[in-house]
């Protein structure tokens, strides 16, 4: 057995290394030495262990890991959570996270963390969008990305079946843990501990918020930016009571002890049952309003004061819902008939779809139905939950900053506009990256040039402006300043108004709630 005092004793002593003549480097945690990678002058340390095999603690807060004799691998991505339509390797042991630095020295840089979106269901630390060279290059900064508990594994909530009283929020309590091995080890990888800031596009934004809700995080993190991550209300505990029962239903459990016990692979194949509230899709799992590690919604009925100090950047796309119904945009066989029916099933907010119909016809008059229904999706469905954190943000003075993206995806003629996920790659300075659907031109360059500087300033100095940026204006109820990231880079105030005012008049329900 492996003496834990003797090798944390021991390590405190080992400097972080990198050999000479460009050897693979060596970097020393509170847990033990890992070897990772120099790509491009990057260092590099895929798969470093943050938590110990969840599999043991199913559906309960994960511990620290265990200390290592010897070096460990960090070359390679760990496992990703278990999940449906999986691509990669999965396993419930899947507690890692990757970091890229330009060196192991006392560099105090900023750190920025990212947290991977995929509905709080898919995805992994791991996606080459999330590469984070360029940003390392470009900024002198250290990247964090990470795997945690996902979907039932990470969010089904089980206290009222017999099961933890935090099993609906584990995935976050994973995060959480990500976040304390970054203040105690990020320092050895030349991070400064004392400037973290986390960001995250889609449901990793969504997971941004609900940490800026949530006591235990938010002294572990210095400023934050949620792309595309419209949450305002986690799940309630009874909605996810019920969704959490006909999942264990599905698995055949009597109940949540029985669960626990279950090989993983037959808990992935119930969590494809169709959702029990909805009606349609997989069914959903998300943070919860446990009234115990998340004591409140993340903006209902406002934004946490307790977050105020923490600057925050929130981000959109023009045309969020291109990327959910991109076929039948690509097909252009939206008519004047087919747009009710079509649009009744994207939207949100309930406002008469005639009643929207009309009102984008008077205000567009030379939009085609397929036009319509992407503006009137978007502006019905995507585009609320920002607004609604920026605006309750706005009411207690704290620092925010607003930005919507226009740049438009290349392919199909540019029938998709800008559509959800299309910043990632941008953000990241990742356009030469095949899925990053930016293309590569000098445009896409130049603009994912300065939005990359944008987060990295926030990351630096908790305020995304300077260089070659229009003067951004923080968001408030007066002007709705609004950075718009396109080919031409400005700010508007308050745009879209109209259709804002549009939907305003019918309340915001998140789906899955």
């Amino acid at each position: 057995m492996i003496d834990r005092r003797g090798v944390l004793a021991g390590m405190a002593a080992l400097p972080a290394t990198v050999g000479a003549g460009g050897a693979d480097p060596v970097a020393t945690t509170r847990y033990g030495r890992v070897r990772g990678l120099r790509e491009d002058g990057v260092l590099v340390f895929r798969g470093i262990r943050y938590g110990a095999d969840t599999a043991r603690r199913r559906f309960r807060r994960a511990l620290p890991p265990q200390p290592w004799a010897g070096i460990a691998d960090a070359t390679r991505y760990g496992a990703a959570s278990p999940q449906t339509r999986a691509d990669e390797p999965t396993a419930e042991d899947c507690l890692f996270l990757n970091v890229w630095t330009p060196a192991l020295d006392a560099g105090r840089r900023p750190v920025m963390v990212y947290l991977h979106g995929g509905a709080h269901a898919h995805g992994s630390g791991s996606d080459p969008l999330y590469d984070g060279k360029r940003l390392v290059r470009r900024g002198d900064v250290v990247v964090v990305t990470l795997n945690h508990r996902l979907a039932a594994l990470g969010y089904a909530y089980l206290a009222q079946a017999g099961g933890p009283a935090e099993s609906g929020n584990v995935g976050n309590l994973d995060i959480v843990l990500a976040l304390q091995w970054v203040r105690d080890n990020i320092a050895r990888f030349g991070g400064d501990p004392g400037r973290v800031m986390i960001f995250g596009q889609s449901g990793g934004g969504a997971k941004v918020v609900t940490l800026m809700a949530m006591a235990e995080a938010r002294p572990l993190f210095h400023a934050a930016a949620t792309m595309s991550g419209q949450h305002v209300t986690a799940a309630g505990p009874n909605h996810a009571t019920a969704r959490a029962k006909a999942w264990m239903a599905q698995a055949g459990a009597r109940d949540a002890a029985e669960l626990a016990t279950l090989p993983v692979e037959r808990l992935v194949a119930a969590m494809a049952m169709t959702d029990p509230l909805e009606g349609k899709g997989e069914i959903s799992f998300t943070s919860t309003l446990d009234h115990i590690t998340l004591l409140r919604h993340p903006f209902y009925p406002d934004a946490p004061r307790e977050a105020a100090h923490i600057p925050l950047i929130v981000g959109n796309t023009h045309d969020e819902t291109a990327l959910w119904i991109e076929a039948m945009l690509k097909r252009g066989d939206t008519t004047w008939a087919n747009l009710p029916e079509r649009l009744l099933s994207q939207m949100t907010r309930d406002v008469g779809v005639d009643h929207v119909i009309a009102r984008y016809r008077q205000l567009y008059p030379q939009c085609t139905p397929g036009q319509i229904l992407l503006a009137a999706s978007t502006a019905g469905r995507s585009w609320p939950g920002h607004l609604i954190q920026a605006e309750e943000r706005a009411k207690i003075h704290a620092p925010t900053w607003m930005y919507q993206l226009d740049f438009p995806a290349p392919e199909a003629g540019g029938v998709l506009g800008a559509f959800h996920s299309l910043d990632i790659g941008l953000v990241f300075d990742n356009t030469a990256v095949a899925n990053a659907r930016t293309g590569n031109g000098p445009d896409a360059q130049r603009l994912a040039g300065r939005m990359a500087d944008a987060f990295i300033r926030l990351a630096r100095t908790g305020d995304p402006n300077g260089a070659g940026l229009p003067s951004w204006p923080q968001y408030d109820l007066a002007r709705r300043a609004t950075m718009i990231f396109d080919r031409q880079v400005r700010v508007e105030d308050d745009p879209r108004r109209e259709e804002r005012l549009l939907f305003a008049v019918a309340p915001y329900i998140k789906p899955g709630g």
